[in-house]
């Protein structure tokens, strides 16, 4: 199975005063097309800062970053927004949904930045709702909604336009642990269909649905071990 992500040597430096700290230190790690791979640490291991540059978000300070064939590591600011908006599917902790917008609206609007023609636009955005569950809540807006369905919003959003990589940024933390669950089940489902998943996370309930867990802790990979009993779907209790 082919890499999606190849990374070499990557350092990450930030500087205070004339002090430098190495958030990254010498990184490497390959990612194969249809992984499940978990991210983990503590606070100030470099995970976040590794999801951003996965995420081009950020740049390297050093060595090199391969992301589906495509050098990223020496890109300027709007060639990674470029790559950011075909390549990557973000899901963060704290949804990021426009308020005046409705659901449909927030997973339409990458398509909007991408060009694509308005007839297209709400096809391909009624079809990733309808994916997630949400047809009938499509018209809502996100303070209409529960905080898993504000979620489900933002992976429906991420998966709009079939992204190479769907990136979750903590993506339970603001839930209750039942709609965590929900979802979990939703990426589960999602890796099913073929999708490479990327979970960032720094609980280990959450990161044992992973197919491989990768831990960092002071800017190096502490461990990179396959996951031999993964979650998959679970069954939720309704009280």
């Amino acid at each position: 199975m082919e890499n999606m992500i190849s990374i070499r040597d990557l350092t990450k430096n930030y500087y205070i005063g004339t002090i430098v700290v190495k958030a990254l230190n010498s990184v490497s790690v390959d990612i194969k097309r249809n992984e499940y791979v978990a991210i983990m640490g503590p606070s100030g291991s470099g995970k976040s800062t590794l999801m951003n540059i996965i995420g081009c978000l950020d740049t390297p300070s050093g060595g090199q970053y391969i992301l589906n064939n495509t050098d990223v590591s020496k890109l300027i600011d709007n060639q990674l927004a470029e790559i950011r908006n075909k390549e990557i599917g973000f899901v963060f902790q704290t949804f990021n949904l426009l308020p005046r917008y409705t659901a449909f609206e927030n997973v339409m609007l990458p398509l909007v930045y991408a060009g694509m023609p308005k007839i297209k636009r709400i096809s391909r955005a009624e079809e990733v709702i309808e994916s997630v569950g949400l047809a009938d809540r499509a018209n809502h807006r996100p303070n209409e909604l529960s905080g898993g369905q504000k979620q489900r919003v933002a992976v429906a959003r991420a998966l709009i336009n079939n992204p190479s990589i769907i990136l979750a940024d903590e993506p339970t933390g603001n839930l209750d642990s039942r709609t965590a669950i929900d979802i979990m089940n939703l990426f589960y489902e999602i890796h099913q269909q073929g999708n490479t998943i990327i979970l960032v996370t720094h609980e280990e309930d959450i990161a044992q649905h992973a197919h491989r867990i990768i831990r960092l802790r002071d800017g190096r990979i502490e461990s990179d071990t396959i996951n031999p009993d993964p979650v998959k779907h679970v069954a939720t209790v309704v009280s």
